[in-house]
């Protein structure tokens, strides 16, 4: 018998994951990934920052954005502490600033983390889009992400490492079907512009099924294909460990609601690289072409230099 969990397994555990304990006043502790190895994803330490903040935050107001910032690395195999201060709170919005630290080598809390989010009432206003979704292939006609990963791990042979292999062949709660080349697929420098399509694996379902979770794992996913978009122009690849690098920031808006296990489409752009950081922005729309958010993030990114 295959040890492969099942999709329906794997959303399971990322909605385990993504729901964050409550140990005291404003003080949430975040779950660890099953069988995680190395850093933590940034994207889950978003995600469960956002649900520490909207556990504080009255259901009838809704977050609306979040910025953040990395301080440092998170350790697989350690718990995440969310500590929480209630900043704000208006008739029609809220800011809750959540720092996620962790304990050091040495036993020492330190932070990895600072989200600040907003929570507005929700409300009719002004209304205008200007940003129309690019016609692209739709997800059916696609090959599954993890089929391009198996292709390219056999491609590259013994070119990875044991530890690079089981990263790419990971099985993963997000099914990604990409349009273009991403950074490790590709080593010709290209426009930095890309298109994937993401939903998780298996429907949502149960008491988890709310809005707010929704929104935690579109952040989550959020932090897939992002930074690599900054190395296309170069065809330099991380996986081929010709980069070094490392996400610096995080912000996102949310236009609108949708479910995170329906189609969504993440067109990625990076008009700007230098100094040692790669500028990115992404754009998410629902099948229906509604844009439902906007994403911004800087990276560090240095090209890995030689061994003598």
């Amino acid at each position: 018998m295959s040890d492969t969990p099942t999709n329906e397994q794997l959303v399971e555990d990322l909605v385990r994951l993504l729901t964050v304990e409550k140990r005291a006043a404003d003080i949430f502790e975040g779950g660890q990934q099953i069988d995680g190895f190395g850093r933590v994803f940034g994207g889950q330490v978003l995600a469960q920052a956002l649900q520490a903040a909207q556990s504080s935050v009255p259901d009838t107001k809704t977050a609306h954005s979040l910025h953040a910032y990395f301080l440092r690395g998170g350790r697989e195999g350690h718990p995440i502490e969310y500590r929480i201060e209630r900043d704000f709170d208006g008739r029609s919005f809220s800011n809750r600033r959540v720092v996620a630290a962790q304990e050091d080598e040495e036993g020492r809390a330190v932070p990895i983390l600072n989200l600040t989010a907003s929570f507005q009432v929700p409300e009719q206003g002004l209304k205008h889009e200007d940003s129309p979704m690019p016609d692209v292939a739709a997800p059916e006609s696609l090959k599954t992400d993890m089929e391009m990963r198996r292709a390219m791990a056999d491609k590259m042979g013994d070119k990875l490492s044991e530890g690079q292999r089981a990263l790419m062949l990971r099985p993963r709660p997000i099914e990604m079907r990409t349009i273009d080349r991403l950074h490790w697929m590709n080593s010709e420098p290209k426009p930095p512009r890309a298109h994937s399509w993401f939903k998780t694996a298996a429907p949502v379902t149960g008491d988890a099924d709310t809005p707010a979770l929704h929104r935690a794992i579109i952040t989550y996913a959020s932090d897939y294909t992002l930074l690599g978009t900054s190395a296309l122009p170069h065809g330099l690849s991380w996986m081929r460990g010709e980069l070094v690098g490392a996400s610096l920031d995080h912000a996102i808006w949310f236009h609108r609601e949708a479910r995170a296990d329906e189609w969504l489409l993440y067109c990625t752009d990076a008009p700007w690289s230098g100094a040692g950081r790669g500028f990115n922005r992404g754009r998410i729309y629902n099948q229906a072409g509604d844009l439902i958010a906007s994403v911004a993030q800087e990276g560090m990114m240095r090209k890995r230099k030689s061994k003598s």
